[in-house]
């Protein structure tokens, strides 16, 4: 039977998606704190590679460590799993805040999102304009045409409050420099983060926890595809135009397939089925906790979740410490 006939049964693949984000954190673990941004984000991808290959899948790499000649596993095209299965899209990002973990600082994650054969965007490794809201607002709330005091004034309005209520997170980053001013201006507070920004969308969801109520600015436009897929399970709205800084990058989307360079991306035109997505933290933050090490033993905590059934899942794992590889 080919990979195309075969169901995606979305409940049978979670758990073995859940494993394949807790390896990485996993293999991360010893590097974080140690400086080595390589290194750290190496020993993730190879353990996430491990773990896609053990499973009955006919997948592909949609989103991933970059073209074929820039990253030798886990590349844009690459297939992986047992070729014994449904025929899959896989998005991922084996450490999400490489310098976060480097450095010790939170909310580095390992990250991986899987859906239905041609069920995600091909996005280029470009960059993207992101703006998202958690679940609850009307459709098209807020959107990339309003300016960023209009975002503000217009979530606020829907959310019954003032702009000084409202929180917004941006990556901190020269070019919002005059984002961050106009974002001020309206009385509003900004959570500045220094990476990460699948986190800093995923926050907007679960604001009464993060306290985060908005994110926007621009970021790597294959971290807003993981950003949708988490979004569609979690609820919540983002918007994405992809930006082009030469014809390079405008290459690289003909090479996507994608010929409308100004269109703007829903979440459910980035993410077009139910998809599963896992990510496990590595060094703790708003979402999740760090990777737990105490002598013989060390603990992951995992957020796993489905779309179909809008379900969310934390997990605990614990093991020995020798015995993680096998797990």
């Amino acid at each position: 039977m080919s990979a195309a006939k075969i169901d995606f049964n979305d409940r049978l693949l979670s758990l073995g998606l859940a494993r394949v984000a807790e390896q990485a954190a996993l293999a991360s673990a010893s590097l974080v704190g140690r400086g080595d941004e390589k290194a750290a984000d190496q020993a993730a991808v190879n353990a996430m590679r491990e773990q896609l290959n053990l499973l009955d899948i006919a997948g592909v790499v949609v989103i991933g460590e970059g073209e074929r000649d820039e990253a030798p596993m886990l590349y844009i095209g690459e297939e992986v799993g047992t070729g014994n299965g449904p025929g899959v899209d896989i998005a991922l990002d084996p450490l999400e805040g490489t310098t976060l973990t480097a450095k010790d600082m939170p909310n580095a994650l390992t990250v991986i999102a899987m859906g239905p054969r041609g069920s995600m965007l091909h996005a280029p490794d470009v960059y993207m304009d992101k703006l998202a809201v958690g679940p609850g607002f009307p459709e098209g709330v807020v959107n990339l045409d309003m300016s960023p005091r209009e975002r503000v004034e217009a979530l606020a309005k829907a959310k019954d409050c003032k702009p000084a209520d409202i929180t917004v997170c941006i990556l901190e980053r020269p070019r919002h420099e005059a984002m961050i001013a106009e974002v001020r201006e309206t009385g509003a507070s900004i959570r500045l983060i220094t990476d990460g920004d699948v986190a800093g969308v995923m926050h907007c969801a679960e604001s009464e926890e993060t306290g985060i109520d908005m994110y926007m600015g621009q970021g790597g436009a294959p971290e807003g595809v993981l950003a949708a897929a988490a979004l569609k399970c979690m609820g919540g709205q983002i918007f994405g135009r992809l930006l082009f800084r030469n014809d390079d990058e405008r290459g690289r989307a003909a090479k996507a397939g994608i010929t409308d360079l100004d269109r703007v991306y829903a979440r459910d035109e980035m993410v077009t089925a139910d998809v599963i997505f896992a990510a496990t933290g590595v060094t703790g933050g708003s979402l999740l906790p760090r990777i737990k090490r105490e002598p013989g033993w060390v603990e992951t905590t995992t957020l796993l979740m489905r779309s179909k059934t809008g379900s969310v899942r934390r997990m605990s794992y614990r093991t020995p410490m020798w015995s993680h590889d096998n797990a």
